[in-house]
Parts: structure tokens; C-alpha cells; sequence
């Protein structure tokens, strides 16, 4: 049946191409992906299969039910974009300007479409159920995970696996980690109330500009020397707003962050030093302060079994090269609630081609991969989802 499936899948990857460069070309934010979400649901109703939309939100869950009964694998798939304008030279250029897919989900959705039109064609060979869910908003927290799964996508689910494509690393790697494999990913803003005034006279003012400026150092403080340095975490400051004519002193000022951990403690222990940090600076300039802290994704904790079966299936393929068990990232993803309701696995699938020796970074404007990874990607998340039916 594997081999069936795998004839299946090359035979239909030119589609596979054609989705995802279809879906480049015309991205759509986080919980704005509705024409997404149809083009997903009017592949499954042409296909015969079973699907349910609007699941969460803008989610889609499609099921092939085989011909035996049996256990229920997941597989899962996100669809949403990024706010970023498309800057690469290539005929499938977003055609929306200040968006595109900057992060591979385009390919991630072509993968699991074609997979599962594969599946369908051995439907009548299975025992047990494949439930391809695809999920909107995975680049915006809370994301569509939660509302999935509270919609009912996971009932009855047994195992559920998920990959990344992964254009840093070769195409033919595979990369994997039991336990935490990606970080959880929160966000932190602090707006500085002073009092503005005159360039000419910062005597009379409280100056916002400055404390900000002073609370952008002394939070580094925090990693370096709060935390112990055996944990993993990450304080980083992405925006300092203070728009003011050239003299004139700002009375306010905003800071957004971002905080990384793998532990649930030192997240808490986090939060709570920079607001004690913004609380001594601010009373020292005479200055109040907004604080705000909204945690986002848990971190994606892998189960054990599940990622040695990953690993198992991956060396049966000649495709793959390289398989290797990676450092955590400190980059955040919802499939981690996935994790925490049923067991299973998250890995990366290497996305670079060979004859790149730089390539552009996620979230990157100039963001490509080798589309051959996602031919990868397909079989092995089908061959991981036909030996656990036969498990």
C-alpha cells in the first residue's frame, strides 16, 4: 500500500506545485483567510470527500474513512500569511501587496491536499481514519489551534503529526526532538506616560524617549542576569514608538516585546521582573506606565514514542539523507495545544535547494523553499499515518 501511495504522490506532484504557487500568489492574513478556506474546502467536495468548514473559525477538517475500522491518525496543515511585501523575482509573486507566504505555508497546505487526494485513491486498503486538518492562523496568537480543537477537530483522534518545512536546512534532512522542540512565544507592551515640552527646555518635562530608552537595557538584564543560565530564554524588544517633531519631548512612549521559555515557572518569573524593572525606572523619572503581558503559544513539547516512530519511519526513505535531532527553536507554533490533547509529534523537513548556499530566512520578504521538499514531506507524513493505522 505504501508504494501505491507513493506512485500516487509523484504522480500528482506537478499539482502539488500548482497549489502551492496558486496559493503564494494570493495569500491571506491570519483570520482573514477566507477565500483560503474555500479554495481548501472545493478541493475536498471535488475530490468526494467528507469535509467540514468554518471549524474554529476559518479552519477545515476533511476525513477518509477506510473500509476497515480501525485507529484515527491527524495530520495537520496551516494556511495564513504574513504581513510582509513579497520581494522575490519569480512568476508566483504574491499578488497581494504587503502580504505574503513568508513562511511556508503555502507549501505546507499544497502537501497535505495532494496527500490526501493520494489517500483517497486507497481509500478501499485502509482500516482506520486520516483526518487532514487545516488550520488558519498560526502566525497570530491566540491562533486557530484552540478554537480547532474545541470545535471538535481532534474527537477521537489518536495520534496526530504535523511538520515544517524548513528552507535553512537541505532539502533530504529531516529534523527532529522528543520533549521541547519550539519555545513558547509571548508578547509584552509598556507605554511610558511623561509629561512633553519644548526641545529647548527638558528641565520642565518628563521625557518619555529616555526612560523607554533606559527600560530597552536594563530589561536585558533580565536573561543575563536573573535568569539561570542553564534555562533557555529570550528577551527581545521588536518596537519602540515615539513620534514627535524633531523639538519636541515625547510625554509618551511604547515598547512591544517579545519573551521566549520552555518553562512554565521562568515564563511567570519573567513577566513579573519587567514589570518590577518598569516599576522602579518609571518612579525614578516621576513618570507612569500601561503594562500589559499576554502570553501566546505553550512551548511544542514532543511525546517519545511518537517522535521515535517519526525518526523509524524517516530512515525507510531514500529521499532522506539526514536525519538529526535539532536544538529547541526558540520560534513559537499552536501546534503545541495539539500536543497537549493527544499524543504525537512535530519535526522540520529541509527546504533548501541545493544550489542555494545563503537563503533568505523566514519571515524574510525574499522567503523561498525547494519545492521537492514538500514531495519529502508528503511521504513521510503518510507513511507515518499508514503504519500507525496498522499499529
Amino acid at each position: 500500500m505504501i508504494e501505491k501511495l507513493y506512485e500516487r504522490l509523484e504522480a500528482y506532484y506537478d499539482e502539488m506545485v500548482a497549489i502551492r504557487r496558486y496559493l503564494h500568489q494570493h495569500p491571506e492574513l491570519s483570520f482573514q483567510e477566507y477565500n483560503t478556506a474555500k479554495y481548501i474546502v472545493d478541493y475536498y467536495k471535488t475530490l468526494g470527500v467528507s469535509v467540514r468548514e468554518r471549524v474554529g473559525g476559518n479552519g477545515v477538517v476533511a476525513k477518509i474513512v477506510g473500509a476497515s475500522p480501525g485507529k484515527t491518525v491527524a495530520l495537520r496543515a496551516d494556511f495564513d500569511a504574513l504581513p510582509i511585501q513579497d520581494e522575490k523575482d519569480v512568476p508566483y509573486k504574491s499578488t497581494v501587496p504587503g502580504v505574503m507566504h513568508a513562511c511556508g505555508h503555502d507549501g505546507h497546505t499544497a502537501t497535505l491536499l495532494v496527500l490526501a487526494k493520494a489517500f483517497y485513491d486507497i481509500k478501499d486498503e485502509l482500516s482506520g481514519t486520516v483526518v487532514f486538518i487545516h488550520q488558519h492562523a498560526e502566525e497570530y496568537a491566540p491562533g486557530g489551534a484552540i478554537g480547532m480543537i474545541e470545535d471538535g477537530c481532534l474527537d477521537d483522534v489518536d495520534v496526530i503529526f504535523g511538520t515544517h518545512l524548513w528552507a535553512t536546512e537541505p532539502t533530504g534532512t529531516i529534523q527532529y526532538r522528543t520533549g521541547p522542540i519550539m519555545a513558547a512565544a509571548d508578547r509584552f507592551e509598556i507605554k511610558i506616560q511623561g509629561k512633553g515640552g519644548h526641545g529647548a527646555q527638558p528641565h520642565k518635562t518628563k521625557d518619555a524617549i529616555v526612560v523607554a530608552a533606559q527600560l530597552v537595557l536594563a530589561l536585558q538584564q533580565i536573561v543575563s542576569r536573573r535568569v539561570n543560565p542553564l534555562q533557555p530564554a529570550v528577551l527581545s524588544i521588536g518596537s519602540f514608538i515615539a513620534d514627535n517633531a524633531f523639538n519636541v519631548i515625547a510625554d509618551t512612549a511604547k515598547l512591544v516585546g517579545t519573551v521566549r521559555t520552555f518553562d512554565e515557572a521562568l515564563r511567570d518569573e519573567i513577566a513579573q521582573e519587567i514589570e518590577k524593572i518598569t516599576t522602579g525606572i518609571c518612579l525614578a523619572a516621576d513618570c507612569s506606565y500601561e503594562y500589559t503581558y499576554t502570553k501566546g503559544y505553550p512551548p511544542v513539547v514532543n511525546h517519545s514514542e511518537e517522535t521515535n516512530f517519526i525518526v523509524d519511519i524517516a530512515k525507510q526513505l531514500p529521499e532522506v539523507t539526514t536525519i538529526e535531532e535539532t536544538e529547541p527553536h526558540m520560534g513559537g507554533e499552536d501546534f503545541a495545544y495539539y500536543l497537549q490533547n493527544v499524543k504525537g509529534s512535530f519535526f522540520f523537513t529541509g527546504a533548501k535547494a541545493a544550489n542555494i548556499t545563503s537563503p533568505y530566512p523566514h519571515h524574510h520578504p525574499k522567503f523561498d523553499f525547494d519545492e521537492k521538499a514538500m514531495l519529502i514531506a508528503a511521504k513521510l507524513l503518510g507513511t507515518a499515518a499508514l503504519q500507525y493505522l496498522k499499529k
